[in-house]
């Protein structure tokens, strides 16, 4: 049983991370990204993902600082961007990333997608960060399996973390139980489908667990140990969404939604993209 908001998963290199964190992607800088991490850390978040394309991360920290909430309480991701790749740009974008949050460090950093030709330099650039303390933890985002083999026959520091589009729709198993196998700790991004939560078997799930279906499919990633960030700007959708450690979902219901997996992606696929 997970028992609360500051249940965690340990990381390959000991570092703790909250299983759930609140997302602030297409959330505007300034008043919206302010109030709505302030809300998740009233309401006990302490993990907060943002990254260099959202634009937010001055909010992010601008809240974090005036929750009155210790910053090494809070476990703060940031990525860097598609057009930022490469050795020594990487370096100079999170320098600007740091910046921008007015943070001496994060807690998690990761490659944002795989760049052909760059995402191996880039990770090199994480490894430098990482062994300098700047990042707590190294990752990367929106791997699959062969850009991760390519990345560990020549990296230094196996990735920590991989976050993926992940939820019913696209349960990601083969790739899941290669990160198990290498310890890498799966993250979910996307992982309420944007909204397309009216399912019949979800609706019959919240009727029967007295919950939402938000939070069945939250539920469900945390007992499939996923770490997963759900996005909301409302502090009462905020505040629902954590509001999922006083029940457990049953094998037999975690395995009729792994059932519903179509591989049906709303984002980009990495390979495409």
């Amino acid at each position: 049983m997970i028992l609360s908001i500051k249940s965690t998963v340990e990381l390959l290199n000991g570092v703790k991370m909250p299983r759930l964190g609140l997302g602030v992607w297409r959330t505007k800088e300034g008043e919206e990204v302010e109030n709505a991490v302030s809300a998740a850390l009233s309401a006990g978040y302490r993990s907060i993902d943002t990254a260099t394309l959202y634009q937010n991360e001055t909010g992010v920290g601008n809240a974090i600082r005036k929750s009155g909430v210790p910053r090494e309480q809070v476990f703060v991701t940031t990525k860097v961007w598609n057009d930022d790749q490469g050795y020594n740009a990487t370096l100079k974008a999170f320098d600007a990333s740091l910046k921008r949050l007015g943070m001496d460090y994060v807690d998690l950093y990761l490659v944002h997608w795989p760049i052909s030709g760059k995402y191996i330099d880039t990770y090199r650039a994480l490894e430098k960060l990482y062994e300098e303390g700047k990042a707590r933890a190294i990752g990367v985002s929106n791997f699959h399996v062969h850009h991760l083999e390519k990345l560990m026959a020549s990296c230094r520091i196996k990735p920590m973390v991989n976050q993926i589009e992940l939820h019913p729709l696209l349960t990601q198993q083969p790739l899941r139980e290669f990160c198990r196998k290498e310890g890498i700790q799966v993250e979910s991004w996307r992982p309420l489908m944007q909204g397309r939560l009216d399912l019949p078997l979800l609706n019959e799930l919240a009727a029967k667990y007295g919950k939402t279906p938000a939070q069945i499919v939250i539920r469900w990633h945390l007992q499939h140990d996923i770490v997963t960030i759900p996005k909301s700007v409302r502090p009462e959708r905020i505040r629902e969404n954590a509001d999922v450690f006083d029940f457990e979902l049953s094998e037999e219901d975690m395995a009729r939604i792994d059932d519903l997996n179509e591989n049906k992606r709303f984002g980009l696929d990495p390979d495409t993209f």
